[in-house]
Formats: C-alpha cells, structure tokens, sequence
C-alpha cells in the first residue's frame, strides 16, 4: 500500500508509546479517602473490600504507608455514633469532636502530609441529609451555611490544609472563604464539591458512614438528595456551579462520581483554569473490586486505565479508593 500517513509508526515500541504519551498517572495525583471511628480496632466496610473504618493508631499506620508510596494528601470521613447524631449536627463542630482530633493527631505524627477534611452535616445527623430538615421536609439552605462554617472554622483549626464543601447548599463557597479569611486562615484552601450529582453510586459510601437520609416523623422529609444536589441529566447546569465556586474563592473544582461524568470534567476542564479533581466514587471502586474477585477483569489493568481516563479528561487530582494499590503498582511499573 502507498501510504505516506501511518500512524502505528509512534505505536511500535514501549520506548516510543512512552516519548509520545499525552497523559500519564502518579501517586501525587491522588487523594486518598479514609473512614475513622472511636472503636479501638478497625472494621472492614462489607460493601467495599480493603476497605476499613479505621482507629487512630491503624489510621496513623495506613497514612504512613500511603506516604512513603508518594501519596501527598488524604481527605478524612467519620463515621459517628447514633448518640450523637441530632437534628443540627452539632457534634461537627465540636472541637473535641473525632474530625479535630484525629487531624491534631496526624499533623503530630506525619506534618507533610496534606489533609482535606468533609464539610457537610450527614454523617453528623440524625435526618441523614447535608443540610437542615424542618418540620415540613425541606432542606434548609441558607440555615445550613451559618453550621457549616462553624464546622470549617473548627477543623481549620485543628491543623486541615484543605476543606471540602460537599454540601453543594447555594453559597456556601463563599460563606466558609469569608469565614476562614475573618478568622486568619486565609492560606487554607477549598476543594469545593462543585458538580456533585444526585448518584446511585454513593450506596457503599453511606453504608460505610451510615450516611443515607432516614425516615422519621417529619412530613414529606426527602428520601434522596435530588433537591441540593445535582440531576445526572445535566450538563450545562454544572458549568453555572462552576462559574459560582470559583468567583467565590473555591481554589479546586470537584466533579462527583467521576467515571460516569467524564463529560463533565472535560467541559469544567475546559471552562476553568482553576484544578479539576474527580472523585473515583465507592460504587465505581466496589464494581471493580467485585469484578476482579470473580476472576472476570484483571483488576489491576482496569483500575490502572480508569484513573488515567480522568486525567485525559481533564482532572488533575483524583480523590480514589485504589490510591495505594495503584501507586504500588505504578511504582512497579
């Protein structure tokens, strides 16, 4: 064949798929998520195998190992007792609480490390929703921010580098930066859940915190999350909470889950200079996981291809359960 244009010619050798590879994954990409508890042992989570709700000693243990595989930052979820869940949340802002202590703790122990932290009430309250819940159901938005702040302004100063709104309640970005900045913290940064959808891909994460919204004696209390948080048919819309987060001071955009919002990283990629993060969610991780205990994927093929379909979409960090798994094997790459 007379062909001038053949492009297998940069396919040929692993030395030249290297020289031209447009993106590639490192460990300093992740974010590596960890659920902590008051029990003094750790507790695998059912629903997502390898996966623990961990003591402080265990947790110190695991942060180190994630150090030393060249995983830069963590992002911490408690899961709290039912005692002390009440109906505004209260307990996320106790300065003695299990979020500050636990920071205070690993700032003594590894100080390099990053930690972002979750600013949001459900795992604080007893409706199980991110936001207030009134007599009648609704969640209250602007209500919700005077708490949130609170409970930013706490695990700043317990030691957190960055905080991370998942509430999506309108304007909360701006409310905790004014927040922060009034009290001095203006080096602590915002990764903002910004294009968090309304998923079915959570199930495991709220299994492993107890999460979910719960039915009580409220009238018309939601069973879902769709009123905050985004509809999967949207696109556009996420453009709007982009263009909204980052004019309120939001220093990273978040897109939540990732894999099946790959589109909407590549469109917030493209709309924003500012970093685009994407959260390898727990569903997407216990399909994998499932799959490959069966023998029917070679897990650490998918799980490799996977993160990197995040960053050729655009985002430049990954918040993943796979991080030390996936920076072991990149490092025996």
């Amino acid at each position: 064949m007379d062909l001038i244009l053949r492009p297998r010619r940069l396919r040929r050798a692993e030395a030249i798929r290297q020289m031209v590879r447009e993106n590639k994954v490192s460990p300093e990409d992740f974010i590596y998520p960890l659920f902590i508890h008051e029990k003094d042992y750790k507790e695998e989570i059912s629903a997502m195998p390898g996966i623990f709700r961990w003591n402080i000693d265990g947790l110190i243990e695991e942060v180190l190992r994630a150090w030393e595989l060249g995983i830069r930052c963590i992002v911490l979820f408690p899961k709290i007792d039912d005692d002390l869940k009440t109906e505004d949340g209260a307990e996320c802002f106790n300065e003695a609480g299990l979020i500050p202590k636990t920071i205070i703790k690993l700032k003594q122990e590894i100080p390099e490390m990053a930690i972002m932290t979750d600013v949001a009430l459900d795992p604080y309250s007893c409706d199980g929703h991110d936001g207030l819940v009134d007599e009648n159901g609704i969640i209250l938005n602007d209500e919700t921010i005077d708490l949130l702040k609170k409970q930013a302004l706490t695990q700043a100063r317990a030691g957190a580098d960055f905080i991370g709104p998942s509430d999506m309640m309108d304007g909360r970005v701006s409310a905790i930066r004014n927040s922060l900045d009034h009290e001095g913290f203006t080096d602590i940064g915002i990764i903002s859940y910004t294009a968090k959808y309304a998923s079915a891909y959570y199930g495991p994460f709220r299994t492993a915190l107890d999460s979910a919204p719960r039915k009580n004696n409220k009238k018309l209390i939601p069973d879902n999350k769709s009123t905050y948080q985004m509809d999967p048919a949207n696109s556009k819309e996420a453009v709007i909470e982009a263009a909204l987060d980052q004019y309120e001071g939001a220093d990273v955009l978040m897109v939540k889950p990732g894999l099946a919002y790959l589109d909407i990283i590549n469109k917030l990629s493209s709309f924003s200079n500012k970093p685009i993060a994407a959260y390898n969610v727990s569903g997407e991780y216990s399909m994998i996981k499932a799959a490959s205990m069966q023998g029917w994927i070679d897990e650490k093929d998918v799980v490799l291809e996977t993160l990197l379909s995040f960053k050729r979409a655009g985002a430049k960090l990954i918040l993943t359960y796979h991080a030390c798994e996936a920076a072991r094997w990149l490092k025996e790459k």
